[in-house]
C-alpha cells in the first residue's frame, strides 16, 4: 500500500512546481519510467531493487541517494518495500548550471553520461541529511520573507555534501579512472567526444581519431559503459542542446547549426528521439532565454 506525505512550493506567477519534498513509503511510485520537466533527488532509506536509468542498469539498496536531470527517464523496481525521501525542484528555482562553480554538481551528479546516477550515504551522514530535510520541511511550511533564499541555501549543502559522496565514492565522477580500471584509450575518447562533438557525430570519425577499427572501439564502450559510440556522442549533443535550450534565446536553428546540423528538422528529430520531447516542448517547459537574465 503507497503512502505519501507532500510539502510542495508552487511558482506563485504560474502555478506550477517550484520545490518539493515527499516522505514516501511503497513500491508504487516509481514502477512506471518517469520522465519530469525538473531535477529529482531521491533518497531510498529502506529497501532495495533495480534502477532503470537511459541505459544503465544497476542495484540499489538502502539508503541510496539518486539524482536526476529534467527529462532524463528513469524506473525504479522494488524487490522489497522501499521507503525513502524525495526532492524536486525546476530549473527556475534553482539553476544547476548558473551555479555550478559554488557547488560543482553539474556533471558529477546530474549530466555524467559514464556513470551511474547515485551514491551511497554512510551512516555518519545521515543525520547530517536528515537535518537539513527538516529544515528544508520546515521552509516549505514557512510563508516568511525569505523563503526562497533559505530553501535553496539548504537544497545547495544537500548538494555539495551528496557531490562530495560521489567523488569520495567514484573518483572518476571528477577524473579519469585510474591506470588499469579504464583503458587509456576510452580516457582518451571522452577527451575527443568533449573536444568534437558538436563537429563529428560518426563514431567512425572517433575510430580514426583513436587509430582503432570502429567494430573494436564499439566492444569496447560497451564493455566498460554498457552504451553504444553513439549513443554516447548522442548524450553529449543533447546535454549540450540542453543547456543551450534552457539558458538562451537563441532560435532553434541556430543552436542546430552550433551544434553541427545543417538541418534545424534534422536537429529536432535528433533531439526528440533522445528525449521524447522537441526542443520548443523543452524549452517552453524547462525554461526560455535565462542566459541574457543570468549574465545580467
Amino acid at each position: 500500500m503507497m503512502s505519501q506525505t507532500d510539502y510542495t512550493l508552487v511558482h506563485p506567477q504560474n502555478g506550477k512546481l517550484a520545490f518539493s519534498l515527499n516522505y514516501f513509503e511503497g513500491n508504487e511510485l516509481f514502477q512506471q519510467v518517469q520522465r519530469h520537466n525538473y531535477y529529482s533527488v531521491i533518497w531510498v532509506q529502506e529497501g532495495q531493487g533495480i534502477l532503470n536509468s537511459d541505459f544503465f542498469e544497476n542495484c540499489f539498496s538502502a539508503s541510496s541517494m539518486m539524482f536526476f536531470s529534467p527529462y532524463q527517464p528513469f524506473k525504479l523496481t522494488a524487490s522489497t518495500t522501499i521507503k525513502g525521501i524525495t526532492m524536486r525542484f525546476h530549473p527556475d528555482f534553482y539553476c544547476i548550471y548558473k551555479h555550478n562553480k559554488e557547488v560543482s554538481c553539474n556533471g558529477i551528479l546530474f549530466n555524467n553520461i559514464y556513470q551511474p546516477p547515485f551514491v551511497q550515504v554512510p551512516e555518519k551522514d545521515i543525520p547530517m541529511f536528515m537535518h537539513l530535510i527538516l529544515q528544508i520541511q520546515e521552509g516549505i511550511q514557512s510563508t516568511q520573507m525569505g523563503q526562497y533564499e533559505l530553501l535553496i541555501s539548504y537544497l545547495k549543502i544537500v548538494l555539495i555534501q551528496a557531490t562530495r559522496l560521489k567523488i569520495n565514492q567514484h573518483p572518476q565522477a571528477k577524473e579519469d579512472f585510474v591506470a588499469g580500471e579504464e583503458p587509456f584509450i576510452l580516457q582518451t575518447l571522452k577527451d575527443k567526444i568533449e573536444e568534437n562533438f558538436k563537429t563529428k557525430h560518426a563514431p567512425g570519425d572517433y575510430a580514426d581519431m583513436l587509430h582503432i577499427t570502429p567494430k573494436a572501439l564499439a566492444k569496447l564502450t560497451k564493455t566498460h559503459f554498457n552504451k553504444t559510440l553513439t549513443t554516447l556522442i548522442a548524450e553529449r549533443i543533447v546535454i549540450e542542446a540542453k543547456r543551450e535550450l534552457y539558458l538562451t534565446s537563441k532560435p532553434v536553428k541556430e543552436i542546430a547549426y552550433n551544434l553541427g546540423f545543417n538541418d534545424e528538422y534534422y536537429f529536432s528529430r535528433f533531439f526528440k528521439n533522445n528525449t521524447t520531447i522537441s526542443p520548443v516542448t523543452y524549452r517552453e517547459t524547462v525554461g526560455f532565454g535565462k542566459g541574457e537574465i543570468l549574465s545580467a
